[in-house]
């Protein structure tokens, strides 16, 4: 199983685009995947026009994993939904032992999976902490401009203390992904600059990045994936080209090309 986290503690830089993306594209790929919203702002279950019953926070607190998970939110991909509810887990959470690693128990039944793909918030959080405690992998968005690069230093400082508070957990950086990336404009050009010259971020740089692309945005409003959406937009092949790196670089399953299942063609749910 292959299990990873999307992280930024900055905001607004496509953690949950990418997460997405990710997971429905490994799921197009013949990969059975769930994806986990870490992230108490609920946003997955919104973009993907699903009502979830109940949500991570039921989970967290006790319930069954195989009672929370939300089936057929597209072919092949599971969700387990979060709602604001996740905001009060740190206080509901503060008696329990090793409360860090509730997430990674209360997964821990799961064994079904190829892939599990988590969104997180953008805080170093008990939530944050729990789906970097269960994951083995991150992908880092890095939006273009100052916060979004000091969010990426923040999150790898994180990482640092984790991985020293808990050396028998292998958490590897699977890539840093610019995000929203235009090479016309100063900001990017100096962004994408700045990642290549920083020491712990240039050797796992995915320096292609995703581009701007405004079709991105119009399916998240139609509660599409871009493939859906726009098949043949740049963000379609942005997205599609970071699946094939992120295979590569892990020496994952060389799963179907996107697109040629026969269950690719997702069914999406009325809002």
């Amino acid at each position: 199983m292959r299990k990873i986290a999307v992280v930024n503690m900055k905001g607004g830089v496509g953690k949950t685009t990418t997460a997405i993306h990710l997971a429905a594209g490994f799921a197009d790929r013949g990969a059975r995947v769930l994806l986990v919203d870490a992230d108490p702002q609920g946003t997955v279950a919104q973009v993907l026009r699903v009502r979830p019953t109940e949500t991570l926070s039921e989970m967290m607190l006790g319930a069954e994993a195989d009672t929370i998970v939300l089936r057929g939110a597209r072919p092949n991909l599971d969700l387990i939904a979060s709602t604001p509810a996740a905001f009060t887990l740190d206080a509901q959470l503060a008696g329990v032992v090793q409360r860090e690693t509730v997430l990674r128990r209360a997964l821990a039944p799961l064994t079904a999976y190829d892939v599990v793909v988590l969104d997180t918030s953008p805080a170093m959080g008990l939530l944050t902490y729990n789906a970097l405690l269960f994951a083995t992998s991150l992908v880092l968005p890095v939006g273009m401009e100052p916060m979004a690069l000091t969010g990426a230093r923040q999150t790898l400082d994180g990482v640092e203390q984790i991985r020293s508070l808990w050396p028998e957990h292998t958490l590897d950086i699977a890539a840093i992904v610019p995000t929203g990336v235009n090479l016309a404009t100063h900001a990017s050009r100096a962004t994408i600059e700045a990642l290549e010259h920083d020491d712990r971020m240039r050797d796992v740089l995915f320096a292609r990045g995703i581009r701007q692309c405004i079709d991105l945005t119009y399916a998240t409003a139609a509660g599409q994936t871009i493939w859906e959406y726009a098949p043949r937009s740049r963000g379609a092949d942005d997205y599609t080209a970071l699946l094939d790196h992120l295979t590569l670089s892990t020496g994952g399953t060389d799963w179907t090309a996107y697109g040629q299942n026969e269950i690719s063609q997702a069914v999406v749910r009325p809002a």
